[in-house]
């Protein structure tokens, strides 16, 4: 314990009065100030806690003069952090922290004495007087040091300060003391008049207030440190040229907010995800970012898959007329993902094998997604390199550099994780080089795996948990630092976002198109019924031993132990279940394509008989087979390519295996599925029942278009497949009926093959002539704009990055089983600034029971192929029971697709990534600081809401706290608590009136939207309910309800901050032992101070 430096020593002996044992001053002034009395008092604070202490004193003196030695005023923030104050009438830390909650009628006594009684100047000058005196009866009696007219300053707190006055007992020295001050006083060079100023400052404290006001207020506190650190470094700035890019005067609100929240993580972290959902500009968020940083003379490189390069080119092309940004002359360098794993080859006119790829100083990356995995170097079989990954070449030759600045990373894609944390941190160490420890100073995260690591423990303890799992369970355990961190280095805004906070935005483009209810398709395969069911021909196939996948099955006992037989065989296990799904996808996709997979499959089991036949015959010839060699059919399903990719590659010599065996299997085989191949080949166009449905429904939209509003009727259809082998069927299947009979344009483009009827078969012409208003079309001279395409059939090659809105009808002809993708096919349509007032969602399922349909046990076991064949991976997570868990999960989702149309956030059971970024509110008080300033607004200020209810909101009576935490003495170091409260060192607590906790610390997204809702646009202050809260605590003298909320609003901050610290603790390698200082203990409730609080009161109470 802190011992006392100042020994006993009796106050009667001694003129020194330093609050501790040589008396207080605060007894000092009871003694002296009589009835009828004149004061004269120089102090840096005025506190309206000290005036209650001394009240029967101070009401009865005849007058004050009371001079503050600081200034009092500060205009704005001030980032250059000069040494100005502002004065505080309310306490800088409380005798009690119950007192606050009194503070308005204390603040309307004092306001009426200083209307009868006090005069109050201010000094001009900051840091220009120092001392602090108390001169009364004129010169009666008077102390001179260092004690300021508050609780502390006058030793009425249990935990005063240490001071150092003198009583000045000398009568000369009194009359000095009071013409020093009566000069001062007078002279208008060094002081002002400023008792108007406190009297509207006190008005604050006692006047009803408007929930507004304390909102912001709130929001003030809990974010001023990120506004200074903001406008430190200029990126608020009026920078004249950035702000007159035509790149920046493009943007929206919503998108100018975005922009200056990722240069500030960007200048801090070196690093952001901006993970906004499809539809709402990420490129053109991402173009003024690239501009902000080449003004500055970076060189950019932009990252982004093949199929998008030809989006980024068209704007660092000056020459390029679909190019709006031409006089912003943009530089940066485009490669695809691909091209990082080439070290020859040109890609426009960069030479791949002369290129500096460590000359880059923000590499930009589009759908970064794609980089979730680590993928290892090819090596050969010393171990030498042969090719370096994508993902190793961005990281070890561009962003991997020694003794210069560090390459800042700006990612891109709606979703930077798929189904484990795993992947987020893939992507983090681009901006950490793969440091893991990077963030340690920054945000106090001693380790990023230990971090994520964590929290995806937690998550699967709560998705583990039986009965139904509680968001506010979750959030209780996941630590702050994974809060932390998303808030710091992720933008996460979605569709709902931008109609909450940007609504003149959404007025000025005239909202969102209305989605309306999905249509679900039922069809059958074959309109004479002749072909097999769905679930018959299912149970077919999974009978069907697929040998021709299978080698190690063959391998004869003496040589298992070589081919590490276990291990292959349930690799081969596994890639046969995925083929015979892969079966069942094309056959969902179109009885066309399933009927060319079983004859390429027939010619594979064909050329591996022959070679086993000259192998008998001729032994010396074809001693070996080479799994690779297989080729199995991936094209379109990105699965089964996966699995391929993972998994040891082994070549088989044949003298090892059972040939005649796997010979007589391999023919068992080819006449099982040579049948299949006749019976679907056997289906033409006219039998198609799926293909007559889907000709049914162009037709309908045909005839019955709909009409934007421009009143332009819209016709255009866009139908997705996942398969090209799909896509050029249906465009032969359609192509002349649609220009003959419908008289309307088609085109196809999928991976490698692009058709059309209109213009050339190149894949950005047809684009453009699909959807000619987005792509801007009427810039182009030597081309056909007297027609359009109406009719694009396309594969998932479009389904990211692509501004197709000029449609507004769009057809799944199959469902892709992973239902994120169904979402981001719908984004191409479904977007901001669409010109139609609709549109409309349509998927083909294979069958109408999905139940049926998602319970295949051939399907569900191909799909828990991944994680297995993926666990020699050290650092994975999933196990498979922990993989089904997440497969009934999409599936639950997929099969809402029947009857919603999603958002991507809709597909994170519990929580989302935009409920760990504060950005919102940090954007929304920045905007509202333009208009007002928020310093000279009092502390502990409260507002009277009633509570509200509706379908989304359920908000009770009860009081939000907003506390703050300053231990005495108070240090600024790295707090490390931050580690468990997010926002330390600011808590919000939300008690309902029956004394439980809604919300603790942990929820602070949460709990602000409540605080939102509530108070924004509420500029008034509910009178009625003012007067209730008035009349029931008896003008505020019998606060004892809410004191005991306000008490255990406290507690459960002791009891949460203590539990979080003790499971931190062993939370793995990144659990730290917080500083005695930085640990919350039962006694440390005078340690907390209050910011605001707002009630929320039925007037029925």
């Amino acid at each position: 314990m802190l011992q006392n430096p100042i020994k006993n020593s009796s106050e009667e002996n001694t003129h020194l009065r330093d609050n501790h044992q040589r008396g207080t001053v605060g007894a000092f002034l009871q003694e002296n100030i009589a009835t009828g009395s004149s004061l004269s008092i120089v102090s840096a604070y005025f506190t309206i806690y000290a005036f209650a202490k001394l009240k029967s004193k101070l009401i009865n003196i005849d007058g004050m003069r009371f001079l503050f030695g600081e200034p009092h005023f500060i205009k704005s923030i001030d980032p250059s952090k000069t040494e100005i104050k502002a004065f505080r009438i309310e306490e800088d830390g409380l005798k009690r922290l119950k007192d606050s909650l009194q503070q308005s009628p204390i603040a309307k006594d004092c306001a009426d004495w200083i209307k009868q009684k006090v005069q109050i100047k201010s000094i001009r000058q900051s840091n220009f007087l120092h001392g602090k005196m108390y001169l009364m009866n004129n010169n009666d009696a008077a102390l001179l040091g260092s004690s300021n007219f508050t609780l502390r300053g006058l030793g009425f707190s249990n935990t005063p300060n240490i001071e150092l006055n003198l009583i000045i007992d000398n009568e000369q020295d009194r009359r000095d003391l009071k013409a020093w001050f009566d000069a001062l006083w007078d002279d208008e060079k060094w002081v002002k008049d400023v008792t108007a100023d406190v009297l509207e400052y006190l008005e604050q404290l006692y006047l009803p207030t408007a929930p507004e006001l304390v909102y912001y207020k709130t929001l003030y506190h809990l974010f001023k440190q990120f506004l200074e650190e903001q406008a430190n470094t200029g990126i608020l700035e009026a920078r004249t040229h950035f702000y007159e890019t035509q790149i920046w005067n493009k943007l929206y609100d919503f998108q100018q907010d975005g922009v200056k929240s990722a240069l500030a993580k960007l200048d801090k972290h070196n690093g952001c995800i901006i993970a906004d959902s499809v539809g709402l500009g990420k490129t053109f968020e991402a173009l003024a970012i690239i501009k902000h940083f080449e003004s500055l003379n970076y060189n950019v490189l932009v990252l982004c898959p093949k199929k998008l390069r030809q989006n980024w080119t068209q704007y660092n092309n000056t020459s390029d007329k679909r190019n709006p940004f031409t006089q912003d002359r943009f530089r940066y360098t485009v490669l695809s993902h691909t091209d990082l794993s080439r070290d020859s080859g040109k890609v426009g006119d960069i030479d791949l094998k002369t290129i500096n790829w460590g000359a880059f100083d923000l590499v930009v990356i589009d759908e970064s997604h794609n980089f979730r995995n680590n993928t290892a170097d090819k090596k050969d079989e010393f171990g030498l390199v042969i090719r370096k990954s994508r993902y190793n070449r961005l990281l070890d030759d561009i962003l991997k550099k020694e003794g210069v600045a560090k390459t800042k990373v700006l990612l891109l894609s709606a979703t930077p994780v798929n189904t484990d944390l795993k992947d987020l941190r893939n992507q983090l160490a681009f901006f950490t080089e793969g440091q893991d420890n990077a963030f340690q100073e920054s945000l106090g995260i001693q380790s990023i795996k230990s971090t994520l690591d964590n929290t995806q423990k937690y998550f699967k303890e709560w998705a583990e948990r039986s009965g139904a799992r509680h968001k506010n369970v979750l959030l209780e355990k996941l630590g702050s630092d994974f809060f932390k961190l998303l808030d710091e280095l992720t933008i996460a805004r979605s569709r709902k976002h931008i109609e909450q906070y940007y609504q003149a935005t959404i007025a000025e483009l005239g909202d969102f198109p209305k989605r309306l209810p999905p249509i679900a398709i039922f069809s059958e395969i074959d309109i004479q019924k002749q072909f097999l069911s769905y679930q018959a021909l299912n149970e077919m196939i999974s009978k069907y031993k697929l040998a021709v996948f299978n080698p190690s099955a063959y391998v004869r006992a003496e040589y298992q132990d070589h081919y590490k037989i276990k291990q292959s065989k349930q690799q081969e296990h596994y890639l046969i279940g995925m083929m015979k799904v892969n079966f069942l996808k094309r056959l969902e996709s179109a009885v066309y394509a399933f009927a060319l997979t079983m004859e390429r499959t027939v010619t594979k089991i064909e050329a591996l008989e022959k070679k086993i036949t000259r192998f008998k015959t001729a032994q010396s010839e074809n001693p070996s087979f080479d799994f690779a060699e297989l080729n199995p059919e991936t094209l379109d399903d990105e699965e089964l390519k996966e699995a391929l990719q993972m998994g040891q590659k082994l070549v088989f010599k044949f003298a090892d295996l059972d040939v005649d065996a796997w010979l007589a299997d391999l023919r068992e085989d080819k006449v099982q599925l040579q049948l299949l191949h006749d019976a679907a080949k056997a289906i033409t166009i006219e039998r198609d029942a799926k293909l007559v449905k889907l000709k049914e429904l162009i037709a309908n939209k045909v005839a019955h278009p709909t009409t934007n509003k421009d009143d332009k009727a819209n016709r255009k259809i866009l139908v997705f497949t996942a398969f090209a082998d799909t896509a050029i069927y249906l465009y032969k299947a359609l192509e002349t009926w649609a220009t003959k009979a419908l008289s309307v344009n088609i085109a196809m483009v999928s991976g490698h093959t692009h058709k059309t009827t209109l213009g050339k078969h190149d894949f950005e012409d047809i684009l453009m002539h699909f959807s000619p208003r987005s792509k801007e079309r009427e810039l182009f001279d030597n081309i056909d704009k007297s027609q359009e395409i109406d009719l694009l059939i396309a594969t998932d090659c479009i389904s990211e990055g692509q501004n197709l809105q000029d449609c507004d009808y769009l057809i799944n002809y199959d469902i892709h089983w992973n239902p994120v993708r169904i979402i981001q096919r719908f984004g191409r349509i479904d977007r901001l600034n669409s010109r139609n007032q609709t549109v409309q969602l349509v998927n083909f399922w294979p069958t109408e029971d999905l139940d049926d349909y998602i319970n295949l046990k051939d399907r569900v076991e191909a799909r828990m192929a991944l994680v297995d064949i993926a666990g020699t991976s050290k650092d994975n997570l999933l196990t498979p029971e922990e993989a089904q868990e997440e497969i009934s999960f999409r599936d639950q989702q997929l099969k809402r697709l029947k009857t919603e149309i999603l958002d991507l956030e809709d597909f994170d059971e519990g929580v989302t990534l935009n409920e760990f970024t504060l950005d919102d509110f940090r954007v929304e008080l920045r905007h509202y600081l333009e208009q007002r300033q928020l310093e000279q607004v009092p502390y502990g200020l409260y507002a009277i809401v009633p509570p509200y209810h509706d379908n989304n909101w359920q908000i009770s009576p009860g009081v939000i706290f907003c506390l703050e935490y300053k231990p005495k003495p108070f240090t600024q170091k790295k707090d490390k608590s931050e580690n468990i409260n997010p926002l330390q060192p600011f808590f919000l607590v939300y008690v309902l009136d029956n004394g439980s906790v809604k919300y603790n610390f942990t929820r602070p997204k949460e709990t602000l939207l409540i605080f939102q809702k509530l108070c924004v646009g509420k500029t008034e202050a509910y009178q009625d309910l003012c007067r209730l809260f008035d009349r029931e605590t008896k003008e505020g003298a019998s606060m004892g309800f809410y004191n005991d909320l306000l008490a255990e609003a406290v507690a459960s901050i002791v009891r949460l901050f203590k539990n979080r610290h003790s499971g931190n603790l062993f939370a793995g390698r990144g659990g730290k032992l917080l500083d005695t200082q930085q640990q919350i203990k039962d006694s440390d409730s005078e340690d907390f101070e209050l910011i605001s609080w707002l009630v929320i009161k039925s007037a029925d109470n």
